[in-house]
């Protein structure tokens, strides 16, 4: 297989779980691809050059042959569809669009938990305070539909892994590396997730200082 004309723009701190997604789709597929990194701080999504790449001006956004496409969900899709390898997504039709609701609620709910606990606690260590009550109910709201998709002592939320599993881990994680408290099932589901390889890889990258 020819070497892909790819390139992948990300947030310069590595802690876009949006990127995060993507980045781990490509390794997955076992491609090779750049890295482009954006100061979001600068405001460097802005720019004229970057909105040449990133139609809706975010990270992740993805460069193909001349093809650009932004939207993590809508990049992973891509990435399964054009590239031969690992599924990213399960093959049966349900399963699929069950991964696909999955990251759809991830991306569009919970935003409590997403504000009270942001990434930086996950890839930088920090602390935040106790979780307010409408962070608590998101919690309990993505505990109880976590532990509906775990039922049956399942290893991932499809019946096989998918990219949604990232997607769900690093939102559990968002608590569990908090410290609050999530229920112990969940726990073993995000640690199990967390040491995939392919997480891994994002997991170290080396990341600036706050």
């Amino acid at each position: 297989m020819p070497h892909p004309n790819l390139r992948l723009y990300v947030d310069a701190q590595f802690a876009s779980p949006y990127a995060m997604s993507v980045f781990v789709a490509l390794h997955e597929k076992d491609l090779p691809f750049d890295i482009a990194t954006v100061d979001l701080g600068a405001n460097e999504q802005q720019t004229a050059g970057f909105a040449d790449v990133s139609l809706t001006q975010r990270v992740p956004s993805l460069h193909h042959d001349g093809f650009t496409l932004s939207e993590s969900s809508a990049i992973t899709e891509y990435i399964n569809d054009i590239f031969p390898g690992a599924p990213l997504y399960p093959l049966e039709p349900r399963r699929k669009a069950k991964a696909r609701q999955i990251q759809a609620w991830l991306r569009s709910d919970l935003m409590p938990i997403r504000q009270e606990r942001s990434t930086e606690v996950v890839f930088y260590g920090v602390k935040k305070a106790p979780l307010s009550q409408a962070a608590r109910e998101s919690a309990e709201k993505l505990f109880s539909a976590a532990e509906t998709l775990l039922s049956h002592g399942a290893e991932n939320i499809c019946g096989q892994w998918s990219i949604a599993d990232v997607d769900l881990a690093l939102m559990l994680n968002r608590l569990i590396l908090n410290g609050d408290s999530v229920p112990e099932r969940l726990v073993v589901y995000a640690k199990h997730q967390w040491q995939r390889p392919t997480v891994q890889r994002w997991a170290h990258q080396v990341r600036p200082p706050l």
